[in-house]
């Protein structure tokens, strides 16, 4: 028989996860008469902490890592990152937990890092964010047995617990939206090229195009600054034929190239439409104001520090959480 988990209490007991967490735990955040009713059902149930729980707990040091493998001045300039930064330490913060946060330069220093913490024993658990393909990190921090969760990353059989968006549906909703106005040379400044996100979004692209009766649909691959989405914009606006749309994957990289139009007196959005998939006050002050896909990053963050604070108090558990895909905001 299988080892009953938080998520078969709470099912039980008609409660969240995070209020089963909560109450198991001692921590404040549910009422006395929902705590001893999530305990009693506990007891009914032989529920008991996984050993790595046990472990932990008789140890717990009430931090959690993250580790943001990223040029250092690309991160400075990104909403995105802010954002989910504090929406991350807002869940902390009420139970008391901090955030050690790191940045370095490659997936190998990442991984090191891991190995020091649970060595040193400084942190419950991670927080991993741009998940590669065949990504080594999963198999390493399983190995270390360290709690972690994915931010963006599809859960799945045997995967590490995640929060995601469709990045698909929301990259096709941006193409479709385009050809619905008559755009059949549509562009695409990509990110960094084994980001599973990456990939993801240009697939999308490239299998739309046949659907969509697209000429042209290019995906030109970034490291996500303004200075490389400045220079792949140039470079298509340089062409013959460019061309009438242009979709970039973060916010700086479209304002980037919003600039890079005006220089070469291409008329925004006359003669070239710009779509970004992160919407922000970057987009917005613009003028044009840029159309892009707006979602709640603040409680993207905060949801992914929720599920790992349940995987915490349960690591037998995997949580895939989908939040709200992002809407197309013009």
């Amino acid at each position: 028989m299988a080892r009953p988990t938080i998520a078969d209490i709470a099912h039980r007991a008609g409660v969240s996860k995070g209020a089963v967490s909560f109450a198991l735990n001692g921590r404040p955040g549910v009422s006395d008469a929902t705590r001893e009713r999530i305990l009693r059902i506990a007891e009914q149930m032989s529920w008991r902490p996984h050993s790595a729980a046990r472990a932990l707990g008789a140890s717990r040091v009430d931090s959690v890592g993250m580790v943001i493998a990223r040029p250092a001045r690309t991160l400075g300039v990104e909403p995105f990152f802010a954002h989910l930064l504090s929406g991350v330490q807002s869940g902390l913060s009420a139970e008391s937990i901090s955030l050690q946060l790191l940045i370095v330069e490659d997936t190998a220093a990442e991984i090191e890092v891991y190995r020091r913490w649970t060595s040193e024993h400084r942190v419950d658990g991670v927080i991993l964010v741009d998940l590669t393909v065949k990504d080594p990190r999963i198999d390493e921090l399983k190995a270390l047995e360290l709690p972690a969760v994915v931010i963006g990353g599809r859960g799945g059989k045997g995967a590490l617990p995640s929060v995601w968006a469709d990045d698909r549906e929301a990259m096709l909703s941006i193409v479709e939206y385009l050809a619905a106005l008559g755009h059949r040379r549509i562009a695409h400044v990509a990110g960094t090229p084994n980001f599973q996100h990456t990939q993801r979004r240009i697939r999308a692209v490239r299998d739309a195009a046949p659907r969509l009766g697209l000429v042209d649909a290019p995906s030109l691959t970034t490291d996500f600054s303004d200075a490389e989405g400045a220079a792949i914009t140039r470079k298509l606006l340089s062409q013959a034929q460019r061309p009438t749309a242009i979709v970039y994957d973060s916010d700086v990289m479209a304002v980037a190239g919003l600039g890079v139009a005006m220089e070469m007196g291409v008329s925004v959005p006359s003669d070239l439409s710009i779509v970004a998939f992160d919407d922000s006050i970057l987009t917005q002050l613009m003028h044009p104001a840029l159309t892009a896909l707006s979602r709640d990053t603040f409680d993207f963050g905060r949801q992914a520090a929720e599920v790992l604070l349940e995987v915490i108090a349960d690591p037998g558990q995997v949580v895939n959480r989908r939040s709200p895909d992002p809407m197309l905001t013009v």
